[in-house]
């Protein structure tokens, strides 16, 4: 690759062409005082700006079962059992997911305290670190109006920004992957250029670790794919050796590795369970949920730039030719969405955030249709028409939902924390809501009663199964919060008053319910309080003489 094709003649910012960078080195700044630009006032008020964006009324809305809840409730275990190394679920090992965003979602909530806007830290940070990096690339190899515009078209995207505001592990995982090819990308680009490129690709091998810390192997996964296809694409497929830096390599050991010996220390079969189960299985297999088509994310990248439909199509096509210049990035990005579809399609089970790494390149080259463009008056008013269109729904989906709270477990929580006293027992019958705990603020595991010898629990990936798996790494004492409903009875009988969840059905299955108080109901289901001193339900129990001071005299 030539010095020529990216360093030509300095030109001002805003012109749509590349030598942004080339024209900084012609006015005298070496590439140490480029770097350091990422820190100048204007990067970090852009930074802050755009994490505004991203947190605006992220509190609003209750959290959403099963993921939020989920990993909330995880996060939410970690910060009040103060174990920050073993993430837990209901006081059981939960192994499906790294630790980072248990880790920043405890801390958040350890600052801010334990509200639904705290909770969702993660995925805002991680929704800011890739829109940062995804501008920085586009100001340094490209030019400020591209960098503008790449901004607008990913602030706009509906996906991203309600995906920044779910509080499960996709955003995170999306912004350092997203990070990481970025890093890569530059750095590659330096060495070609002959500059200095250590730096950058320190910064990679950073992302990357976290990218494995946030979801797994795709954290360095998908951006090895997507740098070595891109490369090889180009002819460029030395700089895949030139990306190799050992200094780099033990600093994604000594980031990545800490953990995983931990937790294969405490639990022999972790190491097996997490990527064996959870990543090869996992992968290639087809028992688990949301199964769909090989063409749903082709399709939920093209509903989600309709406002854009000119200028996605316009974005695909550029001089093929070109593979230096600015038709490098153009067409990193367009392999960059490739891989990241294809890669995510091949399994059977597709969830719609598992696509959000695929988002930020496509902004990039809608931002680079509209900049090739001629700049005239109705292309402006039509890509920001496109813009206004894609914001509108960002901000009524997230009206609605906090007018329209789905799948919450808040009203049933906030009841039992206000009446329950300290020390009483929480039941679950048949359910687990991952949000309760949280919601309630309860320091401690619940008992959560389900026939847990059934041979259908493996069958099904929902949460009796998260539980069970937890189960068996489980010491034998934590494995005593999972109870067979024989055992119920008993268990109320040695409280003085207890708390049950259920299915506002279940009377007809536990008839001491029908004697007990309903404290509320909502969505189907009801919050009941034993109370075994009572005459009528120490009888409905059928409890043998009089029953132990329990929780009540504790």
């Amino acid at each position: 690759m030539s010095a020529g094709a990216l360093d030509g003649p300095a030109e001002p910012a805003g012109t749509g062409s590349p030598g942004v960078a080339a024209g900084a080195v012609a006015a005298g700044r070496t590439p140490a005082l480029r770097r350091l630009a990422l820190f100048r006032l204007p990067t970090v008020v852009t930074g802050v700006l755009v994490l505004l964006w991203f947190a605006a009324g992220a509190g609003l809305r209750p959290l959403m079962l099963p993921d939020e809840g989920r990993y909330v409730g995880v996060a939410w275990e970690m910060l009040r059992s103060g174990d920050w190394l073993t993430p837990t679920l209901d006081g059981l090992p939960y192994f499906h997911k790294p630790p980072l965003f248990y880790w920043i979602t405890a801390a958040s909530m350890s600052v801010f305290g334990a509200h639904e806007w705290a909770a969702r830290a993660a995925p805002i940070l991680g929704a800011t670190l890739g829109t940062i990096a995804l501008h920085g690339l586009a100001r340094r190899w490209a030019s400020e109006r591209q960098a503008r515009a790449t901004l607008v078209a990913l602030l706009a995207q509906p996906m991203f920004f309600l995906g920044a505001q779910f509080a499960n592990l996709d955003m995170l995982v999306a912004g350092c992957i997203t990070a990481t090819i970025v890093l890569l990308a530059d750095a590659a680009l330096c060495v070609e250029h002959g500059r200095p490129a250590r730096g950058v690709l320190a910064g990679a091998y950073v992302t990357a670790a976290l990218g494995v810390l946030a979801k797994g192997l795709i954290g360095f996964v998908l951006p090895a794919l997507a740098i070595g296809v891109w490369l090889l694409a180009r002819g460029r497929g030395r700089g895949l050796v030139r990306l190799w830096w050992w200094p780099g390599a033990a600093l994604f050991v000594v980031v990545v590795a800490p953990w995983f010996l931990a937790m294969q220390e405490r639990f022999p079969g972790f190491l097996h369970y997490f990527f064996v189960v959870q990543h090869f299985q996992r992968f290639a297999g087809a028992g688990f949920n949301n199964v769909q088509p090989f063409w749903f994310y082709p399709a939920v990248l093209v509903l989600c730039c309709l406002p854009w439909t000119p200028w996605l199509l316009r974005g695909l096509r550029w001089p093929r030719k070109d593979l230096d210049g600015l038709g490098a990035i153009r067409l990193l990005m367009a392999v960059w969405i490739g891989v990241v579809v294809l890669f995510f399609s091949w399994p059977a089970s597709k969830l719609v955030g598992y696509v959000l790494p695929a988002v930020p390149p496509l902004a990039f080259l809608l931002a680079d249709a509209y900049v090739r463009a001629p700049a005239t008056t109705g292309a402006r008013r039509l890509w920001v028409f496109g813009a206004v269109l894609a914001m509108v729904p960002n901000l009524a989906v997230v009206a609605w939902l906090a007018t329209h709270p789905l799948q919450s477990s808040r009203g049933l929580a906030m009841a039992l924390r206000e009446h329950r006293r300290a020390g009483e027992p929480v039941l679950m019958l048949e359910q687990y809501p991952f949000d309760l705990p949280f919601y309630a603020g309860l320091r401690a595991p619940v008992l959560v009663v389900d026939d847990w010898s059934s041979v259908e629990i493996d069958r099904h990936d929902n949460w009796r199964k998260e539980l069970a798996d937890a189960a068996r790494l489980a010491s034998p004492a934590a494995r005593s919060v999972l109870l067979e409903p024989a055992e119920l009875t008993s268990r109320l009988c040695a409280e003085s008053s207890s708390w049950l969840l259920g299915a506002a059905t279940l009377p007809a299955r536990y008839p001491f319910l029908a004697a007990a108080e309903a404290l509320r109901s909502d969505g189907g289901r009801t919050l009941w309080r034993v109370d075994a001193r009572a005459p009528t339900e120490l009888s409905a129990l059928g409890c043998s003489g009089t029953p132990s001071a329990g929780s009540a005299g504790r």
